[in-house]
């Protein structure tokens, strides 16, 4: 995501209860990463996982559905 110029912050779930805790009620699970855009849920993903979410995101942004 940094490479792409993407903005975003990070929490340590594992020494971190309140964010741990936080992660598990968004996601609904306890296994990490978890990555929360505008309310868009993706949970225990890898790149291309990554992908296809980012492009669905961008995809609705583009047409004014996260504005």
């Amino acid at each position: 995501m940094k490479s792409r110029g993407i903005k975003y912050e990070t929490l340590d779930v594992i020494s971190d209860s309140d964010a741990f805790d936080e992660m598990e009620e968004l996601s609904g699970q306890t296994l990490a990463p978890v990555i929360d855009v505008d309310g868009q849920i993706l949970a225990d993903f890898g790149p291309e996982e990554l992908e296809r979410f980012w492009k669905k995101i961008s995809s609705a942004d583009d047409a004014g559905l996260h504005r």
